[in-house]
């Protein structure tokens, strides 16, 4: 398996992990048999994504407090849902081959159990006989013996190639279909990886290093909160590392980061470094007349917003953030208490505010595409056809923006995505329809004084990826109306 850097993780163990106590999903035992209660919360996210489209980066934390997993049996869970979410369309083509018939004619409640087993099987240092015969129990205790000799089937046949093996058989030919082979290699639909080949100059290498680092589970990124608790600060208490490009972030490679009591106490956040130097570049651009008036035009659910009002509160400034949605906006209201900083429930397209910020951002609703490592079905749920709508409402957004901003102010424009169309094209076609607006360099913005900003490209705006600055694939661009 050397072919593949991010294979073979998970559990070490020689077999079964150690079981702790009963699920509280539905039927658990077979016999005197219990099943693992890792696997089983594993099995019930996964049918919850399939069933109703749930996040599984927010369901899976809530049931295993609700089910008291902890330790290594809650380790095991993470690794087993987001590591079979991640994967689901290469799980599926190989589950397809060795049933004989194509996944999606399979009983939902059967490929839940066949999908986790297959992952196990070709992405785990799990024991073959522990995949195999866990996934069974799960089956048998739900769907009977029939069933389960079904599954039984399908997963000995899986289990006598290792993962490059299928690989070889089933992915497109690499001198045929370069893209296409490195898609179904590193589990992404060909669709977005075309659109990295794209924003990558079309580098068949930055390619796979970008999917490769995409389909790795990265490490949580803690945020300082500026006048509450230095990055230094924050570093000795949770025992992580400090960021790279931030001042305010912490790398916390292990460990639930709600447990640390500065994250409990509000003075610390869990957010992305990409998305702390899109907050820090609006803050550091130059304004004519700086009269402290600040816009987050998209604020929800409110991590830049709060760590743009822990800087305007330092530069005594004050903050403005509109959300269209009001659940959004409660939310942003807990995360910016004490700040000062003043939540809306409008539509950022016609907010009702008067002209004259300072500074504003626009974060846009994007695709997504720059943070599917830390989204793991989201890049099997997105669909070519979203973007062009997701395009027209960010350069309404923009032009919004341009509006309410002063002369000798700055726009922010940003998006967690590397897709041309919601990147450079609607800079470029906003720039086409506006008058008055010059475009700035975004790269020292982003940069500071931490690293050399000709590392961030040719600007003037600013890409970020996974494997190339270890954050979300973030774009950013800066815009002065003149």
């Amino acid at each position: 398996m050397s072919s593949h850097p991010n294979r073979r993780r998970g559990h070490d163990g020689p077999g079964r992990p150690k079981r702790s106590g009963p699920s509280q999903s539905g039927p658990n035992k077979y016999r005197d048999k219990e099943i693992d209660p890792a696997r089983i919360v594993a099995r019930d996210v996964l049918r919850a994504v399939r069933e109703r489209d749930a996040y599984a980066n927010l369901l899976l934390p809530k049931l295993l407090r609700e089910r008291k997993i902890t330790g290594r049996d809650a380790a095991l869970a993470t690794e087993l849902t987001y590591g079979t979410a991640r994967s689901l369309g290469f799980l599926d083509a190989v589950i397809s081959a060795a049933a004989g018939r194509p996944a999606h004619e399979i009983d939902g409640t059967l490929l839940d159990v066949l999908r986790l087993g297959a992952y196990q099987l070709l992405r785990t240092r799990i024991g073959s006989h522990a995949a195999v015969s866990t996934s069974v129990d799960i089956a048998r205790s739900e769907n009977g013996m029939g069933p389960s000799g079904f599954v039984n089937a399908v997963l000995r046949k899986i289990s006598q190639r290792d993962e490059q093996l299928w690989i070889d058989e089933l992915a497109p030919s690499m001198m045929d279909d370069r893209i296409g082979n490195l898609a179904f290699t590193y589990a992404h639909p060909r669709w977005i990886a075309e659109v990295f080949y794209e924003a990558l100059d079309r580098s068949t290498g930055e390619l796979q290093a970008a999917l490769a680092a995409d389909d790795d589970r990265p490490i949580v990124h803690l945020v300082a909160r500026p006048g509450q608790i230095s990055g230094e600060e924050l570093a000795l208490i949770s025992g992580g590392d400090e960021g790279r490009y931030s001042p305010y972030c912490v790398y916390l490679p292990e460990g639930d980061p709600g447990k640390i009591d500065a994250v409990r106490e509000g003075f610390a956040g869990v957010q992305d470094e990409g998305s702390q130097l899109v907050a820090l570049a609006l803050s550091r651009a130059e304004v004519a007349d700086d009269a402290g008036r600040w816009l987050d035009l998209c604020a929800g659910p409110g991590g830049k917003a709060a760590l743009l009002g822990s800087l305007a509160h330092i530069a005594e400034a004050h903050l403005d953030a509109v959300e269209i949605s009001e659940h959004r906006a409660e939310l942003i209201d807990k995360v910016v208490d004490g700040l000062p900083v003043r939540v809306h429930v409008a539509d950022g397209r016609d907010s009702g505010l008067e002209p004259g910020f300072d500074r504003i951002l626009v974060d846009a609703p994007c695709s997504g595409l720059g943070s599917l490592r830390r989204r793991p079905e989201a890049r099997w749920r997105r669909k070519p056809d979203d973007i062009p709508a997701l395009v027209t409402l960010q350069k309404e957004l923009v032009t919004e923006a341009l509006r309410l901003v002063k002369p000798g102010g700055v726009v922010v424009y940003s998006t967690c995505s590397p897709h041309r169309a919601e990147t450079v094209e609607v800079i470029d076609a906003v720039l086409a329809d506006v008058d008055g607006i010059t475009q700035l360099d975004a790269r020292p913005l982003a940069a500071g004084d931490v690293f050399d900003p000709e590392t961030l490209g040719a600007g003037p705006h600013v890409q970020l990826w996974p494997h190339r600055q270890d954050t979300d694939a973030m774009f950013l661009a800066a815009l002065r109306k003149d």
